[in-house]
């Protein structure tokens, strides 16, 4: 290897780095699992509490939210991810044909493509008819271009279905765990609800740009806020059935 390849090594492995993934399909699923976790249940647990002192009837509420928001998210974001996909790889497929129908006429709106994105005329031609020669390859670059598809990084169902069914039921968890151990005051809920909203907002800043106070400081007035209306409804509710 010679000098100058060795630089040219060296500088490409300089200014390498890496991105967070954010296209694998668990990151959404998992952040909002969490977060609706946490919110939803606590608000469902005030909103029970608002209504009833009896601690058994919120504990019993809580585990319930907990399981049916879980598979609920579970299942809808299996069904959303699975039809996404089964969508993005239709218009795959008549790309597909349409190249084998016309390969002429998708070559040239190729090489219009490279022109529009700054190549001299020549050029895009160029490459245009060297990609053609690959059907593979020709449809992976109309795909892109044309669906902003990337068929090799479509989410996974499962992947997303799995992250929501877990980040929601360790969220949801959190305000029922002192019911668990025998609280009979929503206190104690409270405290380790937004305790944990905090910590949750501000974990989620380091994918953002966002300062970790702000998050943390977010989530919590989200889930304080929710929290207090139904905490309100149930007390309504709860004296005009009593």
């Amino acid at each position: 290897m010679t000098s100058a390849q060795e630089r040219a090594e060296r500088e490409a492995q300089r200014i390498q780095h890496e991105h967070s993934d954010v296209t694998g399909g668990w990151l959404r699923p998992a952040v909002f699992g969490a977060s609706d976790g946490l919110v939803s249940n606590f608000a469902l647990i005030a909103g029970v509490t608002g209504g009833t002192d009896d601690s058994s009837a919120v504990l019993l509420a809580g585990l319930a939210g907990l399981a049916a928001g879980a598979f609920s998210m579970a299942a809808g974001e299996w069904i959303s991810v699975r039809s996404q996909a089964e969508q993005a790889m239709a218009e795959v497929e008549m790309e597909r044909r349409e190249i084998a129908r016309n390969p002429r006429g998708e070559e040239r709106e190729l090489a219009q493509m490279y022109v529009a994105k700054g190549l001299e005329p020549d050029l895009a031609r160029q490459v245009a008819r060297q990609l053609s020669r690959d059907p593979d390859a020709v449809l992976d670059v109309h795909v892109r271009e044309e669906l902003g598809i990337d068929v090799t990084a479509l989410p996974s169902a499962a992947l997303a279905a799995g992250s929501s069914f877990v980040s929601f039921a360790l969220g949801a968890l959190l305000p029922v765990l002192p019911y668990l151990f025998g609280a009979t005051s929503m206190l104690p809920a409270l405290g380790l609800t937004l305790a944990g909203l905090f910590l949750f907002g501000a974990l989620v800043t380091r994918l953002t740009p966002r300062p970790w106070w702000y998050g943390g400081a977010r989530q919590v007035l989200v889930g304080a806020l929710a929290g207090a209306v139904t905490f309100a409804f149930g007390s309504l509710v709860g004296a005009g059935l009593g």
